[in-house]
């Protein structure tokens, strides 16, 4: 082969530039390389300031527990609840209750319903509402508004009469009624 000399030069500049090609790229490469390192290393960073921000509020935490059980302990004199504090139910809760001293307010009752139908309130075991203004019942009061309006029905009297008579009586039924305990499962 007959090479020239300018041939072997050319030959020669593109074999180093070939060769620098290379080097820039395994450098470039490198690079990248230590740069994903640097870049893994500052997560685990922020991930480790993370970790010692999390332990410090734990320990001031735990030293504040600490300071109060020891607050607890010498000037209150607090103790954790036991086992044996806790209740099972409602009965054993009533059971710890104390009776009314002399002069307290009477208790909390609830009303029910019983299953009597009162007569009055066309078979609603519960009293009919009474209105506060006239101190007539609502169902009255409705029967009389209808005979107002021209329904043509007129009631008597003695239907009046009657009807009263039983609302009275239910009202002083009343209060045995609201004074009377049922467990729920007794009511049914």
């Amino acid at each position: 082969m007959n090479l020239t000399r300018d041939r072997v030069h050319s030959i020669g500049w593109m074999t180093v530039l070939l060769v620098c090609g290379l080097l820039s790229l395994a450098l470039m490469l490198r690079v990248n390389a230590v740069k994903s390192q640097v870049a893994a290393s500052e997560k685990r960073i922020v991930y480790l300031q993370r970790d010692i921000d999390f332990l410090e509020t734990e320990f001031q935490t735990r030293s504040s527990q600490q300071q109060l059980k020891t607050l607890n302990e010498v000037d209150f004199g607090y103790q954790a609840p036991r086992a044996e504090q806790y209740i099972e139910g409602e009965r054993q809760l009533a059971a710890l209750g104390k009776p009314a001293a002399p002069g307290a307010p009477a208790p909390i009752r609830y009303a029910s319903a019983d299953g009597q139908s009162a007569p009055a309130t066309g078979g609603n075991p519960l009293l009919a509402m009474v209105s506060p203004v006239t101190g007539v019942a609502t169902a009255a009061a409705r029967t009389v508004s209808e005979v107002g309006q021209g329904s043509g029905e007129v009631l008597s009297a003695e239907a009046e009469k009657a009807r009263a008579e039983a609302l009275a009586k239910e009202a002083r039924n009343l209060g045995r009624r609201l004074a009377r305990i049922e467990i729920a499962g007794d009511a049914q």
